[in-house]
């Protein structure tokens, strides 16, 4: 089976622990928020959903980091997730993870890989 694929930006708007794109993706019946940053050179991808009580991350659009720019913060409750991982490690949803979208970047773009 080959997956789908959809772009999402140029691979340049997506800068290292800075504001990431967001992009709505259809999953299964549904449209989802989601959004994308890069962190130690690596894209990555997840639902804009907190585990804890579905909020979205973002406190402005597209701002996903906290000041150090290691984790990606819930402006909601202050939930901390890893950027490789979208597991929370500190917070109320502690030890749980975002939901991960597969991207792959080549030829200077980021594409969503449809399931």
């Amino acid at each position: 089976m080959v997956d789908a694929t959809r772009l999402i930006c140029e691979s340049n708007r997506l800068e290292e622990g800075s504001t990431g794109v967001r992009f709505d993706l259809q999953w299964g019946t549904k449209t989802l928020a989601a959004f994308a940053v890069r962190k130690g050179g690596m894209a990555y991808a997840y639902l804009n959903s907190c585990p804890h009580q579905g909020t979205e991350l973002d406190w402005q659009e597209g701002e996903f980091f906290d000041e150090s720019a290691l984790y990606l913060i819930c402006a909601t409750h202050g939930a901390a997730f890893f950027p490789d991982s979208g597991f929370c490690c500190a917070g109320p949803c502690k030890g749980r993870s975002l939901v991960k979208v597969r991207v792959e970047e080549r030829d200077g773009h980021l594409y969503w890989l449809e399931p």
